[in-house]
């Protein structure tokens, strides 16, 4: 097959993720910065409107359109719909719908953002998202890099298609191989309540509103362009940098998701300020490679040889433990 993947193995790194320092100089440089770190109020509602919008969209599809239509408009729009969802579950696991005083609101928040969604992802995504976030780039406990598996199938053009295709399948079974975990009740709630939502719709909307629902969620996560954020974020697509930005229109129907860098050395700052992050520090963050079209992230991808699933930096799990050292030495 053309376009044989060149690397033979992750980018291995021997320090910390980079964004524990960034953010402590920034704070020290610009303390403003802190007052970012608020609850936008916007937030809960556009999250009950996606939602409202969505399944009235779905009993629409169900009672009118054909099964052509069903697809097509769960690529063109439930797809753009139910992938903003999910990053609202997202800032979600960052207790960004009420404030972390508040963790009842949230999850029932998630909860809800899920109804469209169609599969119960709100709790399993937060129990593995924070820990990106902590061990970012760590062997193991980083489940957002790909697999073993992933890296000896996906090593050309036509392979690589097929793995962005696949995506969510991939994204969402990868945790329960590389680093499974028990259930929590949350999640069998989340199972239990997601399922009985499903066959509401069934029962209601008819089984063309449900497929195309599951539909949205698949086919955003694929071969979509709002989807190009799964590869932009820390695919290494310049040597030694592990995270990128991603600085466009999509920003506007993904609660700028894009603004990665800025996301992860302030993660409770809210989507919609992460904008101001920058405009405060600049220097921290317009020198940073970066991207401007998720659409040829994904066209980069999965054609260029030189990028592929060993291009992540990858850590080793050593320095997970001296971090759980100092966090341990801290509260003590």
């Amino acid at each position: 097959m053309g376009g044989q993947v060149s690397r033979k193995d992750f980018e291995w790194s021997y320090t910390e993720e980079p964004h524990a320092t960034r953010r402590k100089e920034i704070l020290k440089k610009y303390p403003e910065i802190k007052k970012l770190m608020v609850v936008d109020h916007h937030f809960k509602f556009q999250v009950l409107s996606l939602v409202i919008l969505q399944m009235i969209v779905a009993y629409l599809v169900g009672r009118y359109a054909n099964w052509v239509m069903v697809f097509v408009l769960g690529y063109c729009f439930g797809g753009v719909v139910n992938h903003a969802l999910l990053l609202a579950i997202h800032e979600i696991s960052h207790s960004a719908g009420f404030g972390y005083s508040k963790p009842w609101h949230n999850r029932i928040l998630g909860m809800i953002a899920n109804i469209p969604i169609a599969i119960p992802v709100t709790f399993s995504f937060k129990k593995y998202h924070l820990e990106h976030h902590r061990y970012q780039g760590q062997d193991v406990l980083d489940v957002d890099i790909p697999s073993e598996m992933e890296t000896k199938l996906f090593t050309n053009t036509f392979t690589k298609l097929i793995w962005v295709i696949l995506q969510p399948f991939f994204y969402s079974i990868r945790p329960l191989f590389v680093n499974p975990k028990p259930p929590t009740t949350m999640e069998i709630v989340n199972l239990v309540s997601q399922a009985a939502l499903d066959i509401f719709v069934i029962n209601y909307f008819g089984g063309k509103a449900l497929v195309y629902l599951l539909a949205s969620s698949l086919l955003g996560m694929g071969l979509h362009p709002v989807a190009g954020h799964f590869i932009s974020e820390h695919y290494m697509f310049r040597k030694g940098f592990e995270t990128y930005s991603y600085y466009g229109p999509l920003n506007m129907v993904t609660f700028n998701v894009g603004y990665h860098n800025e996301h992860h050395d302030f993660p409770s700052i809210p989507g919609s300020l992460l904008p101001k992050v920058r405009e405060i520090a600049p220097e921290y963050y317009d020198n940073l490679p970066h991207h401007t079209s998720w659409v040829k992230v994904l066209y980069d991808y999965i054609t260029d040889p030189e990028i592929g699933p060993y291009s992540r930096v990858k850590r080793n799990q050593a320095l997970s433990n001296m971090e759980d050292l100092k966090m341990n030495s801290k509260a003590k």
